[in-house]
C-alpha cells in the first residue's frame, strides 16, 4: 500500500512516499480501507523533530485519524463492523497511508450525511475544543479568547464558546479575511497575532484562554486574564513559551490565576466517543460547522505541511489515498 513517512526530521521536504505492507487488524482491532485522512498541527510538530526526545524517529508513519470503510477486524472484534463506515484514531501513527489499523474501542460509525473529510475535521479537533472549554470552566457571559482560531480546534472552540453563551468570543489569526470567516462563524472581535488591534470596543481581558499555539508570545497573552482568569494551553504549533513564563503568574499572584495544559489522553475513552458521535450528529445536521481548507491526494502530503508551515491553512488539509 501507499503510505508516507518521515524520511529526513525537519521541512516537508523530508516527507516520502513509500510502499508498505498493508497492516492486519490485531485481537481488538479493526483495519479501515482510508477514504479521508486529517493533517493535523501535531503531524507538523512530529515531522520537524521536535518530539524525538519522546521516541519518535525518521521512518515514522504519519497521522492520527482516518475514515474509511471497515474491511476487516481482529480477533474479539463484533463481525458487525465489517463493511460500516467509520472515522478512527490509530494513535499518533499509521494514518497516512491507504490502509489504517485502530482499536475498536477508537472507531466511530458515521451519520448519514456527514463525509469522511468532515469527520477527520472534527473528529479530533473538535474533542480538543470541548474539552478544552471545560477544562477552563467556561461559564454563559464570561470574555473568552480563542488564540489561532484559523486552524480545526479554534474553528471548533469559537463556535462551541458562542453556542454557550459567551459574552465575548475573541480571536486571534492573522488577515481580515480570515477574520471575516470567524466572525461567520460566532467571533464577536478579531484581534491580530499579538492580540492586539480590534477597533475601540475590543476586550482587553479575558475570563478564558484557549490557545492553541504556545510559544514566545504566550507570556503576554498570560497578562490579559482578568482576575479568576483560566488559561488552557492544547497546543504548541507555535514552539514551546519560554521556560520561565510561570514567572508571570507568580507575579500576578493576588489575580489567583489558573494556567493548565490539556490532552483528550487525560479524557476517558466512553466520554470521548460521547462526546464526539453528539458533534457528528450536529456537523451532519449542520448544527455545527466543519471548514475543509483543501482536498489533496496522499501523494501531495508535503504540499499539505507546506501550507500548514506557511500559515495558509483555514481549517483543516484532508488528504486522500
Amino acid at each position: 500500500m501507499k503510505a508516507v513517512v518521515i524520511r529526513a526530521f525537519g521541512d516537508p521536504e523530508g516527507l516520502e512516499v513509500v510502499d508498505l505492507p498493508a497492516p492486519e487488524p490485531r485481537p481488538g482491532q479493526v483495519l479501515v480501507a482510508v477514504e479521508a485522512i486529517g493533517v493535523g498541527g501535531v503531524d507538523a510538530v512530529i515531522r520537524r523533530g521536535a518530539l524525538a526526545a519522546y521516541g519518535f524517529r525518521e521512518g515514522h508513519l504519519l497521522g492520527s485519524e482516518v475514515a474509511g470503510t471497515v474491511t476487516a477486524v481482529g480477533e474479539g472484534v463484533d463481525a458487525a463492523w465489517t463493511g460500516r463506515r467509520v472515522w478512527a484514531f490509530t494513535g499518533l501513527s499509521g494514518g497516512y497511508a491507504e490502509q489504517a489499523v485502530a482499536r475498536v474501542e477508537d472507531v466511530l460509525a458515521l451519520p448519514d450525511g456527514l463525509t469522511g473529510a468532515d469527520a477527520v475535521t472534527l473528529g479530533g479537533s473538535g474533542l480538543v475544543a470541548h474539552f478544552a472549554l471545560r477544562k477552563a470552566h467556561f461559564a454563559p457571559g464570561e470574555t473568552v479568547l480563542v488564540r489561532g482560531a484559523a486552524g480545526s480546534i479554534g474553528i471548533t472552540a469559537v463556535q462551541l464558546a458562542a453556542r454557550g453563551g459567551a459574552g465575548t468570543v475573541a480571536v486571534t489569526t492573522s488577515s481580515e479575511e480570515r477574520g471575516a470567516r470567524l466572525r461567520e462563524l460566532g467571533a464577536t472581535h478579531v484581534l491580530d497575532r499579538s492580540g492586539q488591534g480590534g477597533g475601540p470596543d475590543a476586550p482587553t481581558g479575558f475570563d478564558v484562554v484557549v490557545d492553541v499555539v504556545g510559544g514566545p508570545g504566550m507570556p503576554d497573552v498570560l497578562d490579559t486574564l482578568h482576575a479568576g482568569g483560566r488559561y488552557v494551553l492544547v497546543g504548541v504549533v507555535g514552539g514551546q513559551p519560554p521556560e520561565d513564563f510561570g514567572t508571570r503568574l507568580l507575579r500576578d499572584f493576588r489575580k489567583s490565576l489558573t494556567f493548565a495544559t490539556f490532552s483528550t489522553d487525560t479524557v476517558p475513552g466512553p466520554d470521548r466517543q460521547a462526546v464526539r458521535a453528539e458533534q457528528f450528529a450536529d456537523a451532519a445536521r449542520g448544527d455545527l460547522r466543519t471548514v475543509v481548507h483543501a482536498v489533496l491526494p496522499l501523494g501531495r502530503a508535503a504540499d499539505a505541511h507546506r501550507a500548514m508551515d506557511a500559515g495558509e491553512v483555514f481549517g483543516r488539509v484532508v488528504l486522500t489515498p
